[in-house]
């Protein structure tokens, strides 16, 4: 039997696209909260400043093979650069190895401004209003054009979402005289619903809750004191496309028939 040539190379299509974007994100993700331009200029060596050229800017392959440093300077250039590259890698090719084209695209680029996210808040415990917001305004787009979850169920999750998650912030403030939750979690957590529909929240915040929980009794009995912030957003991002990938992929299994999934 023949492999139709789209088995392979949109997956790879997929791979190689994120791998790109994975560099700007971990740029992003550097640079942004230290008030750095990330959109103007040559691409630049963060050790020394010398402009890069072409071999120092090939995802993943050019970390491997400088032994991850900077060919310009030798110095050493930042982990987080081919990790984010691979994360953004995997998510283009998986992408595309579970839903068709259009949905692909959408659930990848769903992925990326997660992944974008998810580093912002577990560096900085920052979630960009512009990111979230974004996020958000990209989901309604994507329903609008009839791919995924309905439009009506984006935005009853959106309303929902973002008023649950504000209610406990405002209710903890209030009690406890201290923020305990950041506005940016229920930006964040509106901005996912707007992108799967409501049915799938639930899943998604029980996810984020017990690998949350899971991270915090690590810290704590490594380092054996009380754990300060949690990255909370982190895991939610990451909760939001795991259920987004998971949907997808029961949603393509015979054994479910499609009866499940946005």
């Amino acid at each position: 039997m023949q492999v139709q040539p789209s088995v392979w190379i949109l997956p790879l299509f997929g791979l190689f696209l994120g791998a790109i974007l994975g560099s700007f994100i971990a740029t992003l993700a550097l640079r942004w909260p230290e008030g750095r331009s990330i959109v103007t200029g040559r691409s630049a060596c963060d050790g020394c400043g010398r402009t890069l050229v072409a071999p120092d800017l090939i995802p993943i392959v050019s970390f491997i093979v400088f032994r991850g440093r900077a060919r310009c300077c030798g110095n050493a250039i930042a982990p987080l650069h081919p990790i984010t590259e691979i994360l953004a890698a995997f998510i283009g090719a998986t992408a595309f190895l579970v839903a068709p084209p259009p949905e692909a695209i959408a659930g990848a680029s769903f992925g990326w401004l997660l992944l974008t996210l998810a580093l912002l808040d577990w560096r900085h415990y920052w979630l960009p209003e512009r990111l979230t917001y974004g996020l958000g305004i990209v989901g309604l787009i994507v329903g609008w054009a009839g791919i995924g979850a309905p439009l009506p169920d984006r935005i009853i999750a959106g309303l929902v979402g973002f008023a649950a998650f504000e209610a406990v912030r405002v209710g903890y403030r209030r009690l406890c005289h201290r923020d305990g939750m950041g506005a940016g979690d229920a930006r964040l957590f509106a901005g996912i619903g707007l992108w799967l529909g409501w049915r799938p929240l639930p899943l998604v915040l029980l996810c984020a809750s017990l690998t949350g929980l899971l991270y915090a009794m690590l810290v704590v009995a490594r380092r054996r004191e009380p754990i300060g912030k949690v990255p909370f957003g982190s895991f939610l991002a990451l909760s939001g496309w795991a259920t987004w990938l998971a949907l997808r992929s029961l949603w393509l299994s015979p054994s479910f028939g499609g009866a499940i999934g946005p």
